[in-house]
């Protein structure tokens, strides 16, 4: 009889190079937020991939990049805390790099700094030609031993199984970590405010996304007059001024009721039960220096 795998695997990477479509892919269920902005992750979610004769938990960080707040500084410690408390380190780079950048150069020096098990994953390679992609593997292939090095496309699942074949391989015999009925080890809670987050990362203009912060106040399960389960959730978005606020809220309503929406279509799609959302917009000025705030603690 083949004896059972299991293992921590960290996808790390700068931002916006597509962690969290990856992990979504590799998982097969909605676990990440994605946005096409930076800094869309910014705790460490983790996705649970079960196999025949082997328990996957995915970590997705937070990109790597140049802190500016207390926010920003917590992200990258859990970043750099992923890469050490994992077996195997997914490293992410886009396919249309010219060379090992600064970001990139830091997650390499972290990598060969605590000596990790990595996969080098080359994500977008619809975008190159082949010569680019050949010359790119060399660069990486002079600066450390990867176990593999595998070009994908993280948006087409034809990859999924190639990656997660690769991983199994190089994972240790141990037990599953989570039942096998789980694919996240997120709560409903935490699922409702990525959602609604997302949702407004999408619709909302460029520098109003990253000084939002979601917090669901109440989250009740109940029955409809049908007898149907539905969650009643109540939701704040926390927003660092008056005019951030005018735009969440949008004429007469309207771009709260689009987010809200949004966010209530998806999570009755992954809670499988209906959903009553309620969202409201209140002002925290500097809330991303505060520590305290934004780490419930």
């Amino acid at each position: 009889m083949e004896k059972f795998k299991s293992g921590f695997v960290s996808i790390i990477g700068r931002t916006n190079v597509g962690k969290s479509t990856l992990i979504n892919l590799l998982v097969g269920e909605k676990v990440a937020a994605i946005a096409n902005k930076v800094q869309t992750t910014r705790t460490q979610v983790r996705g649970i991939v079960n196999r025949p004769n082997c328990q996957i938990v995915f970590v997705d960080t937070p990109g790597i990049h140049k802190p500016k707040t207390k926010l920003n500084e917590n992200m990258i410690e859990l970043s750099w805390g992923a890469i050490e408390d994992s077996d195997i380190v997914l490293f992410l780079i886009e396919a249309d790099s010219k060379e090992v950048g600064r970001g990139d150069r830091k997650i390499l020096d972290k990598i060969k700094e605590n000596k990790k098990k990595t996969i080098l994953i080359i994500n977008k390679v619809d975008l190159i030609k082949k010569e680019e992609l050949a010359k790119l593997i060399n660069i990486y292939k002079d600066e450390y031993d990867f176990q593999a090095i595998i070009p994908i496309s993280a948006i087409k699942p034809k990859y999924k199984d190639v990656v997660l074949d690769e991983i199994e391989k190089n994972l240790k015999e141990g037990v599953p970590y989570y039942d096998i009925e789980e694919y996240t080890d997120q709560t409903l809670r935490q699922l409702a405010e990525e959602t609604i987050r997302e949702k407004a990362l999408i619709l909302l203009q460029d520098e109003v996304p990253h000084g939002i912060f979601v917090k669901v106040e109440k989250m009740t399960l109940k029955k409809t007059r049908n007898n149907e389960k539905i969650y009643v959730i109540e939701a704040t978005i926390y927003c660092l001024r008056n005019a951030h606020k005018g735009i969440i809220i949008g004429k007469n309503g309207s771009m709260l009721k689009k987010i809200g929406t949004m966010a209530r279509k998806d999570m009755e799609k992954n809670f499988g039960t209906k959903v009553n959302l309620k969202t409201w917009v209140k002002i925290k000025e500097n809330w991303m220096n505060d520590t305290k705030f934004f780490t419930n603690e």
